[in-house]
């Protein structure tokens, strides 16, 4: 009996925990929706981007229909389009690079702290001479909060200004994380996160927001968002795209906003817990001084020399799922390895890429669960 007990698999992500724990909550508030159909721009879709600007203190939240459609606004707001260069980190989501390919500029990889996951300045400054050297006009910059880490906005903030670049922050993993005591959504001109169900914020399909200070930009990104349209629907004033997010996923996350923090301090307790069992067999996370992280992955660096497959295959035999983010950085994936890399290369993205593996993080995972998982992992090492 026992036996059959430790071989009953563990979520990575418990989406069905936190359901159970909002309950008629969720049903009330898509009841709301269907009672109202106001499907597209209903008024739970201003509700939540006033909730989500109080939240982190911007001026403006103009709410969308992913993470990628929100990077993909704000470059089409800058009007960032062929012979640009937007640098940003290899080691991340492609969602993150191609938005700008799309817009017909060039990204540009650059590397990334071994130690944070994030956005090297150095290698960032070298990508800028990389993209001037090929002819491009350097225009953007957009460093990523990587596995709910901030990057390093005050070293990535200075070289921005002395070059004349904008920033454009992907927090589409680190909603809700802080740097120097404040939350991210304001520490750069503009910043961008997703809903995507799988997130610690999270709804029930695809979703995303756009954080700024800039009125003007925050006005740009809301005609953009329908079709660029101006003052009225059939006078359109610019190139556009439908980006709307729907009005029962805004009723959604506005439950789960209110339990966004209570999720965030349960997910630092799971992320101590890790440290504590694991930080002498494995390379654990380290949050860089003055930041605070929503662990919305925990991602553990495997000895060298490691089979990681085997790894993989023996916690799964004990019913401990793992993912690998990222097997491939972007410069490495066939539709992206065609982009420029910084000067000097990319060693840190290729090296986290060989030997990283995460292993389930949520809010729900209670003490017996990972205390299974963490004696997989020492046990799986030590054979």
């Amino acid at each position: 009996m026992n036996q059959h007990l430790r071989s009953d698999p563990i979520p990575f992500i418990d989406i069905a925990a936190q359901r159970r724990r909002l309950g008629s909550a969720i049903d009330d508030a898509v009841g709301r929706v269907l009672n109202h159909c106001q499907f597209v721009n209903g008024p739970e879709v201003t509700e939540l981007e006033a909730q989500l600007a109080a939240y982190c203190g911007a001026k403006h939240v103009v709410s969308c229909a992913s993470g990628t459609d929100a990077i993909l606004m704000v470059l089409m707001a800058k009007k960032v389009g062929p012979g640009d260069a937007v640098l940003c980190p290899s080691f991340t989501f492609i969602a993150t690079a191609s938005p700008a390919a799309r817009t017909g500029a060039t990204p540009i990889y650059v590397d990334v702290d071994e130690a944070t996951f994030n956005m090297s300045p150095e290698s960032l400054k070298r990508g800028i001479v990389t993209a001037r050297k090929a002819g491009l006009k350097p225009a953007a910059i957009i460093p990523v909060d990587l596995f709910g880490q901030p990057a390093d906005h005050d070293a990535i903030a200075e070289i921005a200004k002395a070059e004349g670049l904008f920033v454009l922050d992907d927090a589409a993993q680190g909603f809700g994380a802080s740097f120097k005591g404040r939350k991210l959504g304001t520490l750069a001109h503009a910043t961008t996160t997703s809903f995507f169900p799988a997130k610690p914020l999270g709804c029930f399909g695809d979703g995303g927001a756009i954080f700024t200070d800039d009125d003007e930009l925050a006005a740009t990104l809301r005609s953009i968002r329908v079709h660029g349209q101006g003052v009225d629907k059939y006078d359109n004033v610019r190139l556009g795209l439908t980006g709307r997010l729907d009005t029962m996923q805004a009723a959604i996350l506005i439950e789960k906003l209110k339990i966004f923090d209570d999720e965030i301090a349960a997910r630092n307790k799971v992320a101590e817990r890790y440290a504590r069992g694991l930080g002498n067999v494995v390379t654990v996370p380290r949050l860089a001084p003055g930041c605070t992280s929503i662990w919305a992955q925990y991602t553990i660096r495997l000895p060298k020399g490691t089979d990681r497959d085997g790894f993989a295959a023996a916690l799964k035999a004990q019913g401990v799922p793992t993912a690998i983010y990222y097997g491939k950085s972007m410069h490495q994936q066939t539709a992206y390895k065609q982009y420029p890399v910084a000067e000097g290369g990319l060693p840190g993205c290729e090296s986290l890429s060989q030997d990283v593996i995460s292993l389930p993080m949520h809010a729900y995972l209670d003490e017996a669960a990972q205390e299974r998982i963490i004696a997989a992992v020492r046990g799986a090492l030590s054979t």
